[in-house]
């Protein structure tokens, strides 16, 4: 039995470095544009067949010229990346920011990619940047050379200038509806990713930065880190039985909080600040990771135990996450029973069977979802209905939910942006339409009434291999707003300058800090 699980491992194994291989050898082929056409076709119809909401922000009528528009300009042959761009705005049009066209990119082995990592810090991941006023900014310096002070522009990457590939690849993809802030947030983190599309990964980049008014070359080599101190440093944690409870602790936090692996911070926070503990400050970076039920149970405990009078939930940039999680926090929010979300919008039982279950899999993975499809699809059979109106409706997290006992009562302030997405969207639109907090910071980049997730194959076309995401269930809170196509805005907006984020100053959380005092003083 061992000898045959080794067998289907290295089989497995042997399969996954084979595709990889013919993924890569075939990027830069030229596909016909008989082909490209078939696949503009293709992206259509899937469209129509899965996405729920297609229609909200675009008529079929200017979708239907687009692609049709699309078609006539494939007069020859080109390479996916060629034809990405191509397709992408497109597919941007319908404005809802789950839906999206993949690049086609390089894919790596599990042992090209440690071997990389082993290499150390890549020359842009030695680097904060932000995208204010059309320019690209260090805002973080973690490379070796300190002549790069935070704020320096930088003017060129490989004689690349950001503004360029910015305003190009910021047509690839949208938010929900006419919102503008979140391709704000996002232009200056997602800049590097862009140029890895272009150029692939790099071990040394020739920047070009405006320094004192005058523009300086320098190059930026990938840096590996000295691991001689952290090996010291872990051997002596290793000595006292003290350490073992302190790493015991630690691995807990990591497991109950959440732990992001890549940026090195913990997904969930809760700290309290005066010296009566009377503001508790729960920072929530996504919706994602962790053991959120017990994570939500101590902490709110501990803030009822502290007898905290104001809760300030931080959740800017966080981009969504688990609709469950969104549902159990909210208990401990509302100042009632509440109704979360209305029935999730589908555009048949059997798009959820042919989207989510069947989109996605090797070969024998879809031949076992074969043999369970019936079960599902009697259970969609018997949750997907027709409603009154002739659409179907998926009823998830749609029962009337009790607050939890250990539910906040105090004053909310809640701090967002245009990295604010998702789930992180939802749960703010019942908060504000409830007037349950008052809200800081800049407009979401998710809508106030509701988003296209759930379910979220990626589906290849058949003929370029690119990938396409279409959300199924059309999530709508409970509150809605008349002001169509937008987020939710705050009640006081408030934009951080280039140099509060060089500074590190905290300007919204500043301005509801100093509101707290004002609130304090006319009530004393």
């Amino acid at each position: 039995m061992k000898k045959l699980f080794t067998l289907v491992f290295v089989s497995i194994l042997f399969i996954q470095c084979a595709s990889i291989k013919k993924h890569n050898s075939h990027l830069n082929d030229l596909i016909s544009a008989k082909d490209l056409k078939s696949d503009v076709d293709f992206t259509y119809k899937k469209l129509q067949q899965l996405h729920p909401d297609l229609y909200e922000y675009i008529t079929k009528k200017e979708l239907d010229s687009k692609f049709d528009s699309l078609k006539t300009t494939i007069r020859k042959p080109m390479t996916s990346l060629a034809f990405y761009k191509k397709l992408s705005p497109v597919v941007a049009a319908i404005r809802q920011g789950h839906t999206f066209v993949y690049a086609p990119t390089k894919l790596m082995s599990k042992k090209v990619t440690k071997a990389i990592t082993k290499k150390g810090t890549g020359p842009f991941s030695q680097f904060n940047f932000d995208f204010i006023n059309d320019k690209l900014y260090v805002v973080k310096n973690k490379s070796n050379n300190k002549t790069i002070k935070p704020g320096t522009e930088v003017v060129s990457v490989n004689e690349v200038k950001p503004i360029n590939l910015i305003e190009e690849y910021n047509t690839f993809y949208s938010s929900d509806g006419y919102n503008t802030t979140l391709k704000k947030r996002y232009s200056g983190k997602r800049f590097s990713s862009y140029f890895t599309i272009e150029n692939g990964l790099k071990d040394s980049l020739n920047y070009v930065f405006k320094i004192n008014d005058s523009l300086k070359k320098i190059t930026i080599l990938r840096h590996q880190e000295d691991t001689t101190s952290n090996s010291l440093k872990k051997n002596k944690l290793k000595k006292t039985a003290f350490n073992h409870a302190k790493r015991k602790v630690i691995r807990k936090k990591k497991r109950v909080n959440g732990y992001n692996k890549t940026e090195n911070i913990f997904n969930r926070n809760l700290r309290f600040i005066e010296k009566d503990s009377s503001i508790a400050i729960l920072k929530i970076n996504s919706f994602k990771l962790g053991d959120f039920r017990t994570f939500y149970k101590e902490s709110f405990n501990k803030i009822d135990r502290y007898k905290s009078k104001t809760l300030i939930l931080d959740l800017r940039d966080n981009g969504g996450g688990r609709l469950n999680e969104i549902v159990n926090l909210y208990t401990y929010l509302a100042d009632s029973s509440f109704v979360f979300i209305d029935e999730s919008e589908v555009v048949s039982k059997s798009s959820l069977l042919k989207g989510a279950y069947f989109s996605e899999g090797t070969f024998v993975e879809k031949i076992i979802k074969t043999i369970y499809s019936p079960l599902l699809y009697g259970y969609l059979f018997l949750t997907v209905h027709k409603g009154q109106n002739g659409k179907n409706y998926y009823a998830t997290q749609t029962r009337l939910h009790k607050i939890n006992k250990a539910a906040f009562k105090g004053k909310i302030y809640v701090l967002i942006n245009g990295g604010s997405f998702s789930a992180s969207s939802i749960i703010s639109s019942n908060l504000k339409g409830s007037k349950r907090a008052t809200f800081v910071g800049q407009e979401t980049g998710g809508g106030y009434n509701g988003t296209v997730a759930g379910f979220m194959p990626k589906i290849k076309l058949p003929k370029s291999d690119i990938k396409i995401r279409i959300g199924l269930m059309l999530f709508a809170p409970h509150y809605k707003t008349d002001q169509h196509g937008h987020g939710i805005f705050p009640d006081q907006e408030i934009i951080p300058t280039l140099q509060n984020k060089i500074e590190e100053i905290d300007v919204e959380l500043n301005w509801v800090l100093e509101d707290i005092k004002k609130q304090k003083t006319k009530h004393n």
